[in-house]
Formats: structure tokens, C-alpha cells, sequence
């Protein structure tokens, strides 16, 4: 069975910004490269040769890949939740933690996971607690052995 890879219009179109440079400069770098590097007489000693084969096998394996999750894509257009005080798929989310530390993380697709910026999966423990719930729900998420209590401030759908 093939689950959809949810993910924002933003997160799409990096992906296919990426699978384009893949394709259409680094591949072709790359095999220029071998075929410069072939013409240099041993390949079994020529590092150019080497390293650019073994770079070639992981571009191509890249794109394959990239292929593979952009067929199973469905940008979700959350623009429509804009003035909700609901969670969906999409939201910059305002929390309380425990009462004493206030954090902001945006749900977005798996593909678009960045720690630093506070973007989380929708598949994550968090992100799963607060699909569906509106401002002023306060909910315990529990981890491993401890528990926090959470309450959610602020939902906000800017594009």
C-alpha cells in the first residue's frame, strides 16, 4: 500500500527545483567529468574516474527517489484554513509548554522537516496532538516516561 506524501506547495516545489538541478546540471557535470577522466588512460588508479562513478551511482539514486516522491505527492493548499483557530496540516501553531516555555512550530510533510526553523512533521508525536485542535485546548503529550502538559496559544496559516 502507498501512503500520500503530504506536503506543502512550498515543499513541492523545492523538491522539483531539486530533481530539476539534478537532471539538468549536476548529472551532466558529472558524466562529463567520467568521460574526461576515462580518456586519461587507467581507471582502476584515476581518483577523477572513481569518485565521479561512485557520484553519478548517488545522483542517480537521488532522482529515483525524488521521482518516486513527487508521484506520490499531494500538496495540500491550506490557504483555505487562513482565519481558523482549528489545526490542520499547514498551521504555524503558538504553544505553552508545562506553562513556563512558549514555542512555535509550523506542520508541514516529512520532506520538509527542518528543526531549526521549527517545522515538524505531521507525522510527529507533537504534530499529531494538535491536529484538530483549536486555541485554548490544553493536552497532555506524553513521551517516553514524562509527560507535558500543552497549550495552544496561537494558529496561524500565513503562506
Amino acid at each position: 500500500m502507498q501512503y500520500k506524501n503530504y506536503i506543502t506547495r512550498n515543499g513541492y516545489e523545492a523538491l522539483k527545483e531539486e530533481l530539476h538541478n539534478l537532471v539538468t546540471k549536476e548529472r551532466p557535470l558529472t558524466t562529463a567529468t567520467i568521460t574526461w577522466a576515462a580518456g586519461n588512460g587507467d581507471r582502476s588508479e584515476n581518483g577523477d574516474y572513481i569518485y565521479g562513478k561512485r557520484r553519478l551511482r548517488e545522483i542517480d539514486k537521488r532522482i529515483y527517489i525524488l521521482t518516486k516522491k513527487l508521484e506520490q505527492t499531494e500538496v495540500v493548499d491550506y490557504s483555505k484554513n487562513i482565519g481558523s483557530d482549528k489545526v490542520y496540516f499547514g498551521a504555524t501553531v503558538t504553544i505553552l509548554r508545562n506553562d513556563v516555555t512558549e514555542q512555535t512550530v509550523k506542520i508541514v510533510g516529512q520532506d520538509e522537516i527542518n528543526p531549526v526553523a521549527n517545522c515538524i512533521s505531521w507525522t510527529a508525536p507533537l504534530a499529531k496532538l494538535l491536529l484538530g485542535k483549536v486555541i485554548g485546548d490544553v493536552l497532555k503529550l506524553h513521551l517516553h516516561e514524562s509527560m507535558e502538559e500543552i497549550e495552544i496559544l496561537d494558529v496561524d496559516y500565513t503562506i
